[in-house]
């Protein structure tokens, strides 16, 4: 690095020799030094290696983790579009201002960007503050959209466990003024057959509500100052142990030992309807307001749940509380049950797969005149999901195909090319995904080998007796099985044979 700080050095003395119109000769004795000095330094080649790796946070993913990837966002926006809903979507980054005060705690995790030209801006965290300034923006009032998309946070990431900075999420949202719980319903019936299609193994959906737990913490004698941050230690509830939440409360948040005592009754409950009748008869709960209506909406959930059949998946849940702050209602998370052994009873918990909730404020905040559109919705944590499939399919040594061609035109003599090449261009106009091999003369075992590695199930083979006769020979590559098939029926019968 000194030896470059001394050639910028001298470049800058015969800039200003020339600047100053010197004697020619002693610029010309400055620029042979310059050059010599960069002659040491050696040429361009090699001198600047690049690190080749991806940012902290990010990943690759190569033609195989993309196929699988696929595979899950198919079976997502399937289901999306089978609830009716349409698709949106917003700039990768948002003015500053959008996205400040919407996380609580996690606002820290926000990426900033540099001043662009008098704007400042922020990469989006999630897809539901955009998606309400979308709608305050638009003065839209009702609809019923997904969005798939990356957002970005600056966490420490665990990538292991599924988290980056950046990341794709699957949202699925319910905006309009409707009957009660029957939309929050539809969500949670969302998540169910998306976690069954996808068959991750055993999972639990844990619904709490926001208002139960406001009440509660009113009842338990928690300052209204202090709810949002008590909150976030409760969240951790799935982390870690109550004991270890309870430090947290009392020691750095300030809360007295009563209130947390207090809190660790309720917060430590979970089950179905019969939880929600017994605490609907809860002398302090049920004298609060807000923990008695989230309780009756609770209650209505549970009836809509029952109806749909899924309630054996669903655990009504105190210790929910989700950290972020634009929630008010109903909020729910799906987690991944693993058994860890034959003598634990209890499933043990592989983390959060699924996440939303209710939010009937947060348009509001985007609207000039504080108009509310209520809302509710679900976020598919796709990262998690994508590393569990990933990891079962290694361990399975499943084949994963990563293109989708059908045919393969190939020939048995040489000087086919421009036969195969008319060929294909007729299935392409067809719209049969068809390859072709960019050799003039390749081996028809090394065609055969290419179908092989690939899974391509049919070769179309072209040869001089076929094109006399007006055939093509169609080889299924898995049972080698050749039949001869009229040039103008091998669209109709390539479809059949890959339907």
């Amino acid at each position: 690095m000194a030896e470059e700080a001394a050639v910028r050095a001298q470049a800058e003395v015969v800039r200003r020799l020339k600047h100053d119109k010197a004697d020619p000769d002693e610029i010309a004795k400055e620029v042979a030094k310059l050059l010599e000095m960069k002659a040491q330094l050696g040429g361009d080649e090699g001198k600047h290696k690049f690190v080749l790796k991806t940012p902290k946070g990010t990943r690759d993913y190569s033609p195989k983790q993309m196929a699988i990837r696929e595979r899950v966002f198919n079976a997502i926006i399937s289901c999306f579009k089978r609830h009716g809903a349409e698709v949106i979507d917003t700039p990768v980054f948002e003015l500053k201002e959008t996205l400040t005060g919407k996380y609580g705690e996690d606002s820290k995790l926000i990426y900033d960007l540099k001043d662009q030209g008098g704007e400042l801006l922020s990469l989006r965290y999630d897809l539901t503050v955009p998606f309400a300034r979308y709608l305050a923006m638009n003065k839209i009032t009702n609809i019923k959209r997904y969005h798939i998309a990356k957002v970005y946070r600056r966490d420490n990431p665990a990538m292991t466990r599924g988290r980056y900075r950046e990341f794709y999420q699957c949202d699925f949202d319910i905006a309009g003024q409707f009957d009660p719980m029957i939309p929050d319903a539809e969500c949670l019936k969302i998540v169910h057959e998306i976690l069954s299609d996808l068959q991750l193994g055993d999972f639990l959906i844990k619904v709490n509500d926001r208002r139960i737990l406001d009440g509660m913490f009113a009842v338990c004698g928690v300052p209204d100052s202090k709810f949002r941050t008590i909150c976030s230690s409760v969240d951790k509830l799935d982390k870690v142990p109550w004991e270890e939440v309870r430090g947290e409360m009392v020691g750095e948040k300030g809360l007295s030992p009563e209130a947390a005592d207090h809190i660790g009754e309720y917060v430590q409950l979970h089950g179905g309807l019969e939880l929600i009748e017994r605490l609907l008869q809860d002398p302090k709960l049920s004298q609060n307001k807000l923990a008695k209506e989230g309780l009756g909406d609770m209650k209505l959930l549970f009836e809509y749940l029952t109806l749909f059949g899924i309630t054996g998946k669903i655990s009504f849940d105190l210790s929910l509380a989700r950290g972020l702050d634009y929630y008010t209602g109903v909020i729910f998370e799906a987690v991944l049950l693993q058994q860890e052994n034959e003598h634990v009873e209890e499933p043990v918990s592989v983390g959060s797969v699924a996440g939303g909730g209710r939010y009937d404020g947060l348009v509001g905040m985007f609207d000039p005149k504080g108009r509310k559109v209520p809302c509710v919705g679900v976020s598919i944590g796709i990262e998690r999901i994508f590393s569990i499939l990933e990891q079962r399919v290694e361990a399975s040594e499943e084949k994963i195909r990563t293109t989708e061609t059908q045919v393969l035109v190939a020939s048995a003599q040489k000087k086919l090319l421009e036969e195969r090449l008319k060929l294909i261009a007729e299935l392409w106009d067809a719209g049969i995904k068809a390859e072709v091999l960019y050799k003039k003369n390749p081996k028809l075992l090394n065609q055969l080998q290419y179908c092989e590695d690939t899974g391509i199930p049919l070769v179309a083979i072209v040869g001089e007796q076929e094109l006399k006769d007006g055939v093509v020979k169609l080889r299924v590559v898995a049972t080698r099985e050749e039949v001869n098939v009229r040039r103008e029926s091998l669209v109709e019968e390539i479809r059949m044979r890959t339907s």
